[in-house]
C-alpha cells in the first residue's frame, strides 16, 4: 500500500465540472481507495492504495465519468515521485514566490527534442526546466501571463498535462507522507 495523489485537470474552473470534495472523498473510498483526503476545491486528492499510479488514474477517470458525468483526465504519482521532484527543485534559486512557482506534471515521458528546440528568450522572463514527466515554470509576472500554461506544453509535446503551484506541491508531498 502506499500514497498516492491525484490530480484531476478541470474541475471547479470557470462553472464547469462541478465536483463537491465531500462527493469526490465518497467516490474515491466507493472505488477502494483508502484514507482519503482533498486539498483545495481544484481537484487534488491524496490516498492510499495497492494500485501502480497508471491502474489508479484509469479507476478515478471511469469512476468520475460513470458516477459523477464528469470527464476529466486524471494524472497520479506516487509520495517518492513527489518527495523527488520537489527535492529536485531546479528552479529554487530563481522562484521567489511559491503561487508563482509552477510545476507542470505530465501524462508520460516526453521526447527531449521538442523542448531542446525552445528558444528560453521566447518566453522572458519566464524561466523553464524540464525533468523526466515534469516541467518546473517560474512565471515572474504572473500565472496568468505566462505563455507557458499547461495548454502550451500539451499541444507542442502532444502529452496530457495539468498544473500545480510549488505552495501546492509541497502540501500534496506532505499530505502523502511516507510511503
Amino acid at each position: 500500500m502506499t500514497r498516492q495523489v491525484a490530480l484531476l485537470r478541470g474541475i471547479n474552473v470557470g462553472g464547469r465540472n462541478k465536483v463537491g470534495m465531500a462527493a469526490l472523498r465518497e467516490l474515491m473510498e466507493s472505488l477502494g481507495f483508502e484514507d482519503v483526503k482533498t486539498h483545495l476545491q481544484s481537484g487534488n486528492v491524496v490516498y492510499t492504495t495497492d494500485r501502480t499510479p497508471a491502474k489508479a488514474a484509469e479507476r478515478i477517470e471511469a469512476g468520475l465519468a460513470k458516477e459523477l458525468g464528469v470527464k476529466v483526465p486524471v494524472l497520479v504519482r506516487g509520495h517518492g515521485e513527489l518527495a523527488a521532484m520537489v527535492k529536485a527543485d531546479p528552479l529554487g534559486d530563481v522562484a521567489s514566490d511559491p503561487s508563482l512557482y509552477l510545476v507542470t506534471f505530465l501524462s508520460d515521458k516526453p521526447p527531449a527534442k521538442p523542448i531542446k528546440d525552445l528558444d528560453p528568450q521566447d518566453f522572458a522572463p519566464d524561466v523553464f526546466e524540464h525533468s523526466g514527466r515534469e516541467i518546473y515554470v517560474w512565471c515572474p509576472d504572473g500565472v496568468r501571463n505566462t505563455k507557458l500554461s499547461y495548454l502550451f506544453w500539451e499541444k507542442l509535446l502532444g502529452v496530457t498535462a495539468t498544473a500545480r503551484n510549488w505552495r501546492t506541491v509541497t502540501k500534496l508531498l506532505e499530505m502523502t507522507g511516507s510511503d
